[in-house]
């Protein structure tokens, strides 16, 4: 997917009064604003909303997490943790970003393509 189509499109969108239990794959880029307890398999972009919370893998190109993840993140891309967020698990990708203020607790891992 070319890089100006991916960006900014949201496929997907759960709600702050939502709660999902389950694997979820969607093709595109996904809000989170809800609770969400399984694998997340997303090929674009995944945005948490401060109040969010998902307890589980996610797998994404880019993630911006604003919220609480109880888990792995494995991106292809870019990670940026915003001010508040919560990670408690291991985060995979070829750039991090960490703004004041966030909890991060576990090990990343810079892949590289072509590396192993």
């Amino acid at each position: 997917m070319a890089k100006d189509q991916a960006e900014g499109k949201l496929d997907a969108v759960i709600g702050p009064e939502t709660s999902v239990k389950g694997d979820l794959r969607v093709e595109g880029g996904v809000r989170l604003d809800g609770t969400v307890e399984g694998r997340m398999d997303i090929t674009g972009t995944l945005l948490t909303g401060p109040k969010s919370f998902l307890k589980g893998e996610a797998h994404c190109r880019d993630a911006v997490i604003a919220g609480r993840i109880e888990g792995d993140v494995f991106a292809t891309q870019n990670v940026e943790l915003q001010t508040g967020a919560q990670v408690f698990g291991n985060i995979s990708s070829k750039g991090l970003t960490i703004q004041r203020d966030c909890l991060f607790h576990g090990n990343c891992s810079m892949v590289i393509e072509g590396q192993t």
